[in-house]
């Protein structure tokens, strides 16, 4: 449970990021931001855990084929369907996420993933020092 609110609370920030003004083409509009980018970051998640593997996987030949830079149209995809998913539960959420094409989504999935990786590392989603430490303990 721990993994998942710190993942839904990275995905928050890697979209208030994104929509901070540094991309110009990806914003969020509604009355309260945070309640927006929070709902946005569940569909993101979503989206990322149940509909990213399947289309990895329909395209894995073409991702080996282009040497994996299919993966960047995948992960900019899959932005624009969280875009396209948000703008359906507006009304419930107050706002939405607008993004301005396929080519904003390709730059945005590449700062949300440097972003979200370096968050990931600092906060330990994973667990990952914890193990390392109780391998190092158990010597």
């Amino acid at each position: 449970m721990r993994g998942f609110i710190l993942r839904v609370i990275i995905n928050a920030i890697v979209l208030a990021v994104l929509t901070a003004g540094w991309l110009s083409g990806i914003f969020v509009i509604g009355q309260n931001r945070w309640v927006v980018l929070i709902g946005v970051a569940l569909i993101f998640g979503l989206v990322n855990g149940l509909v990213k593997p399947l289309v990895n996987l329909m395209t894995c030949a073409l991702t080996l084929l282009t040497f994996g830079l299919f993966r960047l149209i995948v992960n900019g995809a899959m932005l624009l369907l969280t875009a396209e998913l948000s703008r359906l539960v507006e009304g419930t959420l107050g706002g939405r996420l607008i993004v301005d094409g396929l080519g904003w989504a390709i730059v945005g999935a590449i700062v949300a993933s440097i972003v979200g990786m370096i968050l990931e590392n600092m906060l330990d989603v994973d667990g990952e020092r914890e193990r390392r430490r109780d391998k190092r303990d158990r010597w």
